[in-house]
């Protein structure tokens, strides 16, 4: 499978002015600058293939948008190379932005003044997509989006979450296999976001779209990703599967129950001694919690001991969210997973 994104050792250095404290400061600063060299991306190295989703996750400042701006073309790397759809995005740039789609959450593509449909008339003829060709694609997606209703009104008309699923039906006008989505679900309520990530899927499997997605929204993650690439001040510090980084640094299950009758924590601990089970007794609530590793066979092993002894009011499984998993993460610095 060939590749659609490859960056080799790509760095991006931004040059920061410093301004001397005092009047005197201020006015050696009008004959000599003092400035820094700040990197925001320090030689990265990765590949994504022809037809993945791929998670780009880090916090604000770790580089995710500058990458993003370089792979798309709008920024000119400091050093390193990039290859997207087998182009370079800086020397090709008319040829390349035919291949690509862009979404930033926080920037909009679309006219401000002039209805949704006239703006995707407009791009239309800036991609030379034929009539054709966009009844057959277009169609579809707006469709899929619901977005038939908005196409008369103005952009400025609309609410956020309606301007989203436009954007995203105006980064698809001209059916690019490469897709890059910079924090497309901000700020959207929770249907708008089902909505938009079930349309995602659609377009990755009809048309295996590559699929590049920026976001600090974690449920959009593991509802679209399999595989996520972590940014923490400019370096790689986790690329690979999500179900890796969850089994590996999940901190087990916990387990909780509640009893129909009075049952105390010494009963439970001697019935479950064979096993290697922490508990925990929350005597105001009358819980009890059980915390092991994430084995399937002795977490069923340990519920088939209390249900044949207790009677059981209720049981919850709790597992350690990505959240947290990627939180300790970013406390502790680089992650190895096996």
């Amino acid at each position: 499978m060939k590749n659609a994104i490859e960056v080799n050792n790509l760095r991006k250095e931004f040059k920061a002015y410093s301004s001397r404290s005092g009047l005197a400061g201020a006015f050696r600063d009008l004959f000599t600058r003092n400035y820094k060299i700040a990197r925001a991306v320090n030689d990265i190295s990765f590949n994504v293939k022809q037809g993945e989703m791929v998670g780009y996750i880090g916090e604000n400042g770790a580089g995710k948008s500058t990458t993003i701006k370089m792979l798309t073309g709008i920024l000119t790397p400091s050093g390193g190379q990039i290859k997207v759809n087998g182009m370079n995005p800086h020397k090709e740039r008319e040829k390349f932005v035919q291949t690509i789609g862009v979404v930033f959450g926080q920037r909009s593509q679309l006219w401000w003044d002039i209805a949704v449909q006239e703006s995707f008339r407009l791009l239309k003829k800036v991609y030379k997509v034929t009539d054709e060709q966009y009844d057959d694609h277009m169609n579809h997606v707006i469709k899929t989006l619901d977005i038939e209703p908005l196409l008369d009104k103005p952009v400025r008309k609309l609410s956020l979450g309606q301007r989203m699923r436009c954007e995203l039906a105006a980064a698809l006008i001209h059916n690019p296999p490469l897709l890059f989505l910079d924090e497309p679900t901000i700020g959207l309520d929770v249907l708008v976001k089902l909505k938009i990530r079930e349309f995602l899927k659609e377009v990755n499997e009809k048309y295996n779209t590559t699929i590049l997605l920026t976001t600090h929204d974690l449920s959009d993650i593991e509802a679209l990703c399999e595989r996520v690439i972590m940014l923490d001040e400019g370096n790689i510090i986790y690329d690979g599967a999500l179900k890796n980084l969850k089994d590996t640094l999940g901190d087990g299950k916990e387990l909780q129950f509640q009893f129909l009758e009075k049952v105390d924590l010494p009963a439970v601990k001697k019935l479950t001694a064979a096993l290697p089970v922490k508990w925990e007794h929350d005597e105001k609530e009358q819980i009890f919690t059980a915390n092991m590793q994430n084995n399937d066979e002795l977490i069923s092993q340990l519920i088939a001991k209390i249900v044949a002894a207790f009677k059981i009011k209720d049981i919850k499984i709790n597992e350690t969210s990505t959240e947290e998993i990627i939180r300790n993460i970013y406390e502790k610095g680089a992650v190895e997973v096996g």
